[in-house]
């Protein structure tokens, strides 16, 4: 890999950044100074340090990011700004958002370069737990509430898998379901007559939206939460 490569993809610099870093001779590699953006390293094993302290390869990444409304759970779209756009200040390059919420949809979304991660948190056969805050147009009755708990026909060629509803007040419930198909909250409360005004995602497995993140916003995960979802 050349070194000007890894310093971007450790945001250590920007791409227009790391040539000014390397000549001012803040980059060592083996512990001699290398200015040469173009100089091959082996970043699993070659020592690399940025102003004496050493950086180490990260293969994959993880970002938790909580997804405002209007803009797209996609790498790239020509009418609209995605959930990537957000993300500027890191090297975006090869992240993608796990599972998309719609463009008026908020909360939770998991931004990686890790395909297998991504796999494993959408896959139905996974069941892995997606829990949501609804705000409803007028309230939930009980009958409604055990339909959709039951697995409800949205008109796909199966039924939903069974979930669970956490009544909050009459028009506001938390959701949890194990699937991810298509527009499926607002189509599972629409089965039973009612419109979804309001939806945020409030966790995906075992990691929680942190409630110090405002829309708009994002942190790296944890190693923890790392942990958790990967078993790494």
């Amino acid at each position: 890999m050349r070194l000007d490569k890894f310093l971007s993809n450790m945001n250590i610099a920007s791409r227009s950044q790391v040539k000014g870093i390397l000549k001012a001779g803040r980059v060592r590699v083996n512990s001699k100074v290398e200015v040469k953006g173009d100089a091959k390293i082996d970043p699993e094993v070659d020592c690399i340090e940025f102003d004496g302290v050493r950086v180490f390869y990260e293969l994959y990444r993880y970002f938790m990011l909580y997804k405002p409304q209007g803009c797209v759970s996609a790498t790239k779209d020509r009418l609209s700004d995605t959930v990537l756009d957000i993300l500027k200040e890191e090297n975006t390059d090869g992240l993608f958002p796990v599972g998309r919420l719609d463009k008026d949809t908020e909360g939770l979304l998991i931004i990686t370069n890790d395909g297998k991660l991504a796999h494993e948190l959408l896959s139905p056969a996974k069941h892995v737990d997606k829990k949501y805050y609804v705000t409803l147009d007028k309230a939930i009755d009980d009958e409604s509430i055990s339909k959709i708990e039951g697995g409800i026909d949205i008109g796909d060629d199966k039924p939903c898998l069974p979930c669970e509803i956490e009544k909050i007040e009459s028009d506001k419930v938390f959701i949890t379901i194990r699937e991810g198909r298509f527009h499926q909250v607002k189509r599972m409360f629409a089965a039973v007559g009612l419109t979804v005004t309001y939806l945020k995602r409030i966790s995906m497995g075992a990691v929680t939206l942190d409630e110090n993140l405002q829309p708009g916003e994002y942190r790296r995960l944890t190693d923890e939460e790392i942990k958790s979802l990967t078993n790494k």
